[in-house]
């Protein structure tokens, strides 16, 4: 009878330790990023991420919560912490986050555009979190990589993570984005979202986290993640 009552706290533990989804958000602070397009991307992600169609997704009832990181990249060795890892549980926890990811201070980094770099540093942030039902890295930017490792080549991308592209462009979107579509995202039903312009940064940034957040059924379990697709 004892090992019962045991075998129950332990599944009652496990049950509250689940996650849902890890979602790790990358955003380009590049030298082709202003400081008013910078402010702009900042706003967006805190008001993407606390819209009301994202706010219920994120937090709906009888879910297992989501995790979520936040961080900036420009160069090989830059990439800057945002908002660490945080369980999403309430909404005081989610306005908290868009509080910080709007007024945190900007480090200034490289002028240059290390994709290849990022995903490194974000699969490394995924990896933090082997537990959660699914893993997802999301990449924004508004130019190719001109330093670092090319994204092509980085190869160490667990089969069960994702990584998205959301492409910031004014002009030659289709270029952008067929360059992410062919070196930047990875994984089973992996896609690129696009924002014409800093402007149109926020309603982007939503569209692509309620793809992500609904993509996931709610009873799936750590056996049904996505495999990796070939890399291209």
């Amino acid at each position: 009878m004892k090992w019962l009552v045991l075998l129950c706290c332990l599944t009652a533990g496990a049950s509250e330790a689940a996650c849902r989804q890890a979602l790790v958000l990358g955003l380009d602070v590049s030298g082709s990023v202003d400081s008013v397009e910078y402010q702009m991307q900042r706003d967006g992600v805190a008001a993407a991420l606390t819209s009301p169609a994202v706010t219920e997704v994120l937090l709906k009832s009888g879910a297992a919560p989501v995790d979520l990181a936040v961080f900036e990249w420009s160069g090989p060795a830059h990439q800057v912490m945002i908002q660490p890892w945080v369980t999403i549980t309430d909404a005081a926890v989610l306005l908290e986050v868009a509080r910080r990811i709007r007024t945190n201070p900007r480090v200034t980094g490289s002028p240059t555009t290390a994709i290849g770099s990022a995903m490194g540093f974000g699969v490394g942030l995924l990896d933090q979190r082997a537990n959660c039902w699914k893993r997802t890295l999301d990449i924004s930017g508004d130019g190719q990589a001109n330093t670092g490792p090319r994204p092509q080549d980085v190869a160490a991308v667990p089969t069960d993570v994702v990584i998205n592209g959301l492409v910031i462009e004014v002009a030659n979107i289709q270029e952008l984005s067929a360059y992410f579509d062919a070196y930047v995202i990875r994984g089973s039903g992996a896609f690129v979202e696009v924002a014409l312009g800093f402007e149109d940064y926020a309603a982007a940034m939503e569209r692509k986290l309620l793809r992500e957040l609904q993509s996931l059924a709610l009873s799936a379990a750590p056996d049904d993640r996505p495999s990796a697709r070939s890399l291209q």
